[in-house]
């Protein structure tokens, strides 16, 4: 617990616990990507034309979590360095598409690999069914949050604090 017994007590507080995972997460998907020259944006960006070619620059930012500037000035660097090629001038509107070249391709395989090495290390404790159960828990709680509600948590909903 906080100092005076206010606010959130770390040791049992979900939210804390996920920040946690997804931090512990984030530094050993860089450091098997940083060896292929890759950041976890950088292989979340390829990842995200890979499976959905086309997307736009808005469209690439919101699905790797980072802002549009920032997503821009990576796009810029990935036709830079060959891995993604986009038109000179927009199909529509004012959006660049971006598709994978073959080097992004190849470069997306060693990385996915490396990448999936991580995922299995951090599921490794877990039986196939408790996998399941965990990330469909996971989901449940993207869409309880996505959906909004009421807000209101009764205390019979809260978790044991112990």
């Amino acid at each position: 617990m906080s100092q005076g017994g206010v606010g959130v007590n770390l040791e049992t507080s979900l939210g804390y616990l996920l920040k946690e995972a997804s931090s512990v997460l984030r530094s050993a998907m860089e450091e098997v990507l940083r060896p292929l020259g890759m950041s976890v944006t950088h292989y979340s960006c390829l990842e995200l034309l890979a499976q959905r070619p086309g997307l736009s620059n808005s469209e690439l930012a919101r699905g790797a979590f980072v802002t549009r500037q920032s997503m821009n000035v990576l796009l810029q660097a990935l036709e830079r360095e060959g891995y993604v090629t986009r038109p000179a001038d927009p199909p529509v509107g004012k959006a660049l598409p971006a598709r994978l070249t073959p080097r992004g391709r190849r470069s997306l395989e060693q990385a996915t690999v490396a990448v999936r090495s991580v995922e299995v290390r951090m599921l490794a404790g877990m039986t196939g069914a408790e996998q399941s159960e965990a990330f469909r828990i996971l989901k449940t709680m993207i869409r309880s949050l996505r959906d909004g509600g009421d807000g209101v948590v009764r205390s019979e909903e809260l978790p044991p604090t112990g």
